[in-house]
């Protein structure tokens, strides 16, 4: 099996959602933790970066290879996903599994070059992972614990740099005696509107298996209800991810804000506008992956004389 094969597997491309929040978390980790890092720090933030990286890819490939497993004989069912690797044989489960032990290993090694708590904690997005492709077979919620799989990379990258300073404290919030959760409210809600803004993209997403979903007992939002409730509640959850943005306030960020507004509108008129379009589908995708650039250019743009901290 080719590279090029592996990379259609794990749909490399959907990578793309992911890591501007990975990075948004890195910087606002650094942002918030600057006085408290050893100095010089550069060239320790470089590397730590490199390891946010290579665990961030391990978990998108781990979390897609497991789907793929989990999921085969529903894909086989589907006319849509009838075609994908495991479905059509192009790829056996031997090699699969194979897949998913290698991207696992880059995620557990990832986490134990950054730090303890990064490693101690690798459990928790493994265990979202699993039960993911599950959750469909159960309930139209689905879509939203797919969201908080994805709400974990923002906070998982904001933890690889603040457990350096603070250890378990980073998340306990145990201070000299103190309680002070350094984690509310930017990354709380900057994780949390990842988690809605992910869940608005895939119930318009499930609008394609709608009838094959109805067939087979998948439990999908569009399935359970109607063409305008599905509508509706899309454009009401992006609301929700705008408002987590705006409350997630990242160091006053009037740039953070103004972007969160924009791609909000975007995003929503595409949602009403989507019978007007050749290819909605194409076209919210990229409209909801441009959404992440777009913020993390805005939180960059924050802080114009760091640029992105790397410079020397």
């Amino acid at each position: 099996m080719g590279v090029k094969q592996i990379l259609e597997f794990v749909k490399i491309e959907h990578t793309l959602f992911s890591l501007p929040f990975v990075l948004i978390g890195y910087i606002l980790a650094y942002y918030q933790f600057m006085h408290d890092l050893p100095d010089p720090a550069l060239g320790w933030l470089r590397i730590d970066l490199v390891w946010i990286l290579i665990a961030a890819v391990g978990a998108r490939g781990l979390a897609m290879t497991l789907n793929r497993i989990i999921d085969r004989n529903v894909d086989a069912a589907n006319p849509r996903t009838a075609n994908r690797h495991l479905v059509s044989g192009d790829m056996s489960l031997q090699t699969a599994w194979i897949l998913s032990a290698i991207f696992l290993t880059m995620l557990l090694l990832g986490a134990w070059a950054l730090n303890e708590v990064a490693l101690m904690m690798a459990w928790l997005p493994v265990l979202a992972f699993v039960i993911y492709p599950y959750t469909k077979r159960y309930t139209w919620l689905c879509h939203l614990w797919l969201g908080l799989c994805l709400g974990l990379a923002p906070a998982g990258a904001w933890v690889a740099v603040a457990a350096d300073v603070h250890g378990w404290a980073a998340i306990t919030g145990l201070h000299y005696g103190y309680t002070e959760h350094l984690w509310y409210p930017t990354i709380f809600f900057i994780s949390l509107g990842v988690a809605f803004w992910i869940t608005a993209f895939d119930i318009n997403y499930a609008r394609m298996d709608v009838e094959s979903d109805r067939e087979n007992g998948i439990h999908s939002f569009p399935s359970h209800f109607s063409e305008e409730t599905t509508t509706r509640t899309s454009v009401q959850l992006t609301l929700v991810w705008f408002a987590c943005f705006a409350i997630s306030d990242p160091m006053d960020g009037i740039w953070f804000l103004g972007a969160a507004g924009v791609m909000a509108i975007v995003n929503i008129a595409v949602i009403l506008l989507r019978e007007r379009f050749d290819d909605f589908q194409t076209t919210l995708f990229r409209v909801s992956m441009l959404t992440g650039w777009v913020l993390l250019v805005a939180i960059i743009f924050m802080e114009p004389d760091r640029g992105l901290m790397l410079e020397d």
